[in-house]
């Protein structure tokens, strides 16, 4: 198989955020010939249906493009108040519009991380159904809930803890299994 390219989005702007570390570690961990290009939501606006019809801002095309050529999408989110953090499902709505909405098919893997003790379980069981009602290829498992993050990440950003390393390493393995070979042009 040719070399295959993940697209990271962590579900938070905060730059020092422990999703937007995971996306790193996801990078540092992805498996030989496997690229992973980190996103960022920042510019994306509120989903405004008047401005989609006037024409999807830079931004959204942007993120939509890097989400179709990616071969792979994995997603690394917080949990607010029990559920999906609003910049995320934001993101994901401006994408889904017609026409070419590319998450059809798309296998893409969940994770997330928190300073409590639940590891984002919530958020990612939230981001199920919407995932599959784009007919996006979510991976089952091995689920990875970060919890008590700051026990896990050092100074420098770096996730430190093995066990959870591990973990991740096996959840990029399966999402890249679930990548359909390439075939030459």
């Amino acid at each position: 198989m040719s070399s295959l390219k993940i697209l990271a989005i962590p579900g938070s702007l905060r730059r020092g955020s422990f999703n937007r570390l995971l996306a790193r570690a996801a990078a540092e961990l992805a498996p030989a010939g496997v690229t992973v290009e980190i996103a960022d939501l920042r510019d994306l606006p509120v989903y405004d249906e008047d401005v989609n019809a006037a024409g999807p801002p830079p931004a959204v095309l942007d993120l939509k493009r890097r989400i179709a050529e990616a071969d792979a999408v994995f997603i690394a989110t917080p949990e607010y108040n029990h559920g999906v953090p609003g910049v995320l499902k934001n993101a994901i709505d401006w994408t889904s519009r017609r026409p070419n909405q590319p998450w059809k098919g798309k296998p893409v893997a969940l994770a997330g991380a928190s300073d409590g003790g639940w590891g984002t379980v919530r958020a990612q069981l939230a981001l199920r159904p919407t995932l599959a009602c784009l007919d996006a290829r979510v991976v089952e498992n091995p689920e990875v809930h970060v919890s008590h993050a700051q026990d896990k990440i050092d100074a420098e950003g770096r996730l430190t803890d093995e066990k959870t390393r591990e973990l991740l390493r096996r959840l990029l393995e399966v999402l890249v299994s679930r990548v359909p070979e390439k075939r030459p042009a």
